[in-house]
This record gives structure tokens, sequence and C-alpha cells, in this order.
């Protein structure tokens, strides 16, 4: 999609779709004040109509009265009701409607600023059109390659371009993000996780570290070794490095959990949505997708993103439950349940980041329990950390960017849930009680005191039965979690 911007006089612009908002209960259409409505009084009765309902759409034939050949009415519902989604949303509904008439290009005007701030209001136009473009084709032998090009009508300002390319580099992680997650799994296998950090790093001037099976195995990396054992597609440990801060600055790092495909091992899946299992990598590819964007905003930071991938398969080679494992902590881990092994893996990789980086704060995303689902839903990602100022910082995004999540409480308590009485911690907790804090309480074992955030995206990393639909999210990976740590890193 190309984008451009242009000075608004919408009375005399030539689109093929002059797009503009309406709020409920309102017979204005924000930004198309200059249109002469004694020309097209459709239009005024159309208003009338529509209602400004949030999310509906009336396009209008000018029939060569005005230099548009459509004008496009879009709802934004009541405005007490108005949120940071609400452009966003809105805009991607603008987009599809555009490919759906089959349009070359299509034009949208800005609210005016009493509604609010213009920044904020091109920045949302841009991701909810592009992200809501996307779609997952790779496979399919007929594809529907129709994507229109942009024209934002706004006062133009250095800052509205810059937002605009902020905003582009962010649609297009998130983008990114999804691409890879939704890959099936035998495309998609940790050898090619790899490659694709080697790709972005390549391009984007990153430093790239791939630690394979006999290194991992011979580094003690105890708990990634013994998960991916049982597949005959090697583990890997993939290690991404973004060093454009000063020297002596601490990185910020980010861990995913990257199973590629996971059946749960010895502890067998049951065969049904066994298939959606392929979305068990999506934390990894958040990484890979925000690491992308970091290095293309050239933010004066140093981020270092830690992916561990495995396979998790029922081979001759498991490992099974009533194993005990050395991981990289030097702690040992009572192996209950083999498919509780996102946090076995992670494990590994939040202690090598802390030792071998000393970070000023770690985050890590995975797709990590079921019982978040039922705690939160699909809409809510669950988060617990060790840092309230962390925290504040991470909601603060969450609020901007409307990536929704919710902090669950960790105390000694829960963590004494995880004490084993023949190692130093066991890999699930007492029964179904607190599922998710439990594995959060697990990882928290590898840390000593850096500040650290979990976030766990089972319910929010792809589309499920009950997730709200969005434009920008259409079916398959969501690409949850890209726009809001980006939002917190551009704001360090």
């Amino acid at each position: 999609m190309k984008i451009r911007i242009e000075n608004p006089n919408n009375s005399k612009k030539k689109t093929a779709m002059l797009c503009g908002f309406v709020l409920e209960d309102s017979d204005k259409v924000l930004g198309l004040e200059n249109i002469d409505f004694k020309i097209i009084p459709s239009i005024k009765q159309s208003t009338n109509d529509m209602g400004g309902v949030f999310g509906k759409i009336l396009v209008i034939p000018t029939t060569g009265r005005t230099a548009s050949q459509r004008i496009l009415l879009a709802g934004l519902g009541k405005k007490e009701n108005f949120t940071n989604d609400t452009i966003r949303f809105v805009s991607g509904k603008i987009a599809q409607k555009a490919r759906e008439l089959k349009l070359k290009e299509f034009s949208i005007i800005v609210p005016p600023s009493s509604l609010i701030e213009p920044i904020s209001s091109v920045s949302q136009i841009v991701e909810g059109c592009k992200m809501s473009l996307y779609k997952f084709e790779k496979y399919k032998s007929k594809k529907e390659n129709n994507i229109p090009d942009l024209t934002i009508l706004v006062s133009k300002s250095e800052k509205i371009s810059k937002a605009i390319k902020i905003a582009e580099i962010v649609s297009d992680g998130a983008i990114y993000t999804k691409s890879i997650a939704n890959l099936p799994p035998n495309e998609c296998i940790p050898a090619t996780l790899a490659n694709f950090a080697r790709i972005i790093s390549k391009k984007n001037n990153m430093k790239c570290n791939i630690i394979s099976k006999n290194e991992l195995k011979k580094k003690g990396f105890g708990g990634i070794t013994a998960v991916g054992q049982g597949s005959k597609n090697e583990p890997k440990l993939i290690i991404l490095e973004y060093n454009h801060g000063s020297r002596n600055e601490k990185p910020i790092v980010l861990v995913g959990k990257a199973v590629t495909f996971d059946t749960g091992g010895i502890s067998l899946k049951p065969g049904e949505k066994m298939d959606e299992m392929k979305f068990d990598k999506c934390g990894g590819c958040t990484v890979i997708g925000i690491m992308k964007a970091v290095s293309e905003l050239k933010l004066p930071i140093n981020v270092v993103g830690i992916i561990p991938s495995v396979e998790n398969m029922p081979g001759g080679e498991s490992y099974r439950p009533g194993d005990i494992i050395k991981l990289y902590s030097g702690k040992t881990a009572e192996i209950l349940n083999t498919d509780a092994e996102g946090r076995i893996i992670l494990a590994d990789a939040l202690s090598y980041g802390e030792k071998q980086y000393s970070p000023k704060a770690i985050i890590d995303f995975a797709t990590l329990t079921g019982a978040c689902i039922i705690a939160l839903g699909t809409n809510i990602a669950g988060i617990v950390s060790n840092n309230d100022k962390l925290t504040q910082k991470i909601m603060e995004s969450s609020k901007r960017t409307t990536e929704e999540i919710w902090e669950l409480p960790l105390n000694g308590d829960y963590m004494d849930m995880v004490k084993s009485d023949v190692a130093d911690m066991k890999n699930v907790g007492i029964g179904r009680a607190a599922g998710t804090i439990t594995a959060a309480a697990f990882l928290r074992n590898a840390i000593e005191n850096t500040p650290w955030i979990h976030i766990d995206i089972a319910g929010v990393a792809w589309t499920q039965v009950a997730t709200k639909e969005k434009p920008y999210n259409p079916k398959g990976a969501t690409g949850f979690g890209v726009r809001l740590i980006l939002d917190y890193l551009q704001n360090i």
C-alpha cells in the first residue's frame, strides 16, 4: 500500500472514493463540510439514515457531481464511547470496502482535532488500513492481490509525516509477525525461524547468533534440550542484538516462546483443535516482528531478542513425566507433564538473557496456559510481574495501543505451589488451581533481581471462537504484543 498525504480540499479532491466519518446521532460528516449538499442531497439523507452507528459503512455514488467518484460515510458511534481504537477499527472497515469495490486508490479525511489529536488519528488510519488488508494467502492458488493506495487528507507537517512513517513500520512489524505465525508446522520448524532471524538481521544491521542442539547441550540449556529431543527437527536458541544506544546502556531483553508445533509430547494433547498448535510459536514470532520494527525505526536504544524454539513431539527420545532436568540457571525441575513445556524452554532463555546481558528489564511473551483463556477470555492477555514500575509503563502503552492486558498476582503462596519434593521445582502447580500464575511462578524462579514482566498471550495470539471481530485482525494470528511493546520502547 502506497500512502500519501495531501492538504484537505475535499470539494476538489479527485479520488475513486472520498471517505468521511460520522458520529452517532449527528447529521454532520466530519471533514466533508465543504461538500455542497444541495448538489448531492442524498448525502444529507444518508447521514440521517445510517445514524453514525459504529462500524457501519455507506457508499454513495456522486454520478459526476463532484471531483470524487464516490463518497463513503463511516460510523464512529457515540462520542462518549470514542476510544484509542475507534479510528483504527473504522479505517480498517473502510480499507476492506475499498478492496471489495476493487478500487485502485481511496482517500480518508482526518477528523477534526476537537475529536482526536491529528497525530494519533493518522497513526490509527495507517495501522487500521494496512493491517486490515493483510491476508494469509501463501498457499492459495488464487490470490486476492488488490491492495488499493491511500491518500490521507490532513494539514501537512513534519510531525504528521513522521507519525505516518512510524505507523507504517509498526504495522509492517505486526504483519510480518502474523505471516510467520500463520505458517503451517510442516513449513516452519525451529531452523525456519532461525533463518527468518538471519534474514532480518542482515537487512537491518543486527547481530544474529543461533545456538543449535549440540552446543545447547554443552552449554547447559537443559530445558530446551529436553523438550526438543523428541523431534527430528533440532531445537534452536535464536538471539538477535540491536545496539543503537550508548555502549554502557543496559539493554531491554525480549524473550519469546516458539514451539513450532506442540503435540504435548508424551502427555499427548487431545486431537481436537491440535492443528491450532502451530500458533504455539506466536511468542517467538512476536519478538522477531518487534526486532524488525525496532531496527527500521532506528530507535536509540539497545534491545536483545531471545527466542527458544523447539518442536514438542512424542518420539522415542522424548523427555518423560517423572524426569528431573537441570536448567540453565543450575536449578533442577521435576517434570510432571510434558505438555507444560513452554515454561521449561523459557526458563532457560530468561536465565541466559539475565546472565549474559545484565538487562534493565526483561519482557517475555508466551502462548503459555489454557488457564489464561479460562480466566480472561480471548481478548485480554494476562501479565505477571516482579516490578510495579515496569508494569505501569506497559499498562500505559496498553491504553494507547488498545492491546489489552490484565495483571495477575504473584506472591510467596504461588511460589510454594511449584516447589517439588524431589527437585528445586516442578513444572506444574497443584491441580488446576491458578494455572496461569503457577506457570509464571516457575518462570520467576529463573529471574534473580531484574525487573521482569511475563505476558501470557494464549488467548489473544490468534483468533478463536470468542475473539472479538476486528477488521485489522483477520482470521489467524493477530500479532498481539508488537504494537504494545514498540510503543513502550519508543516511550522509554
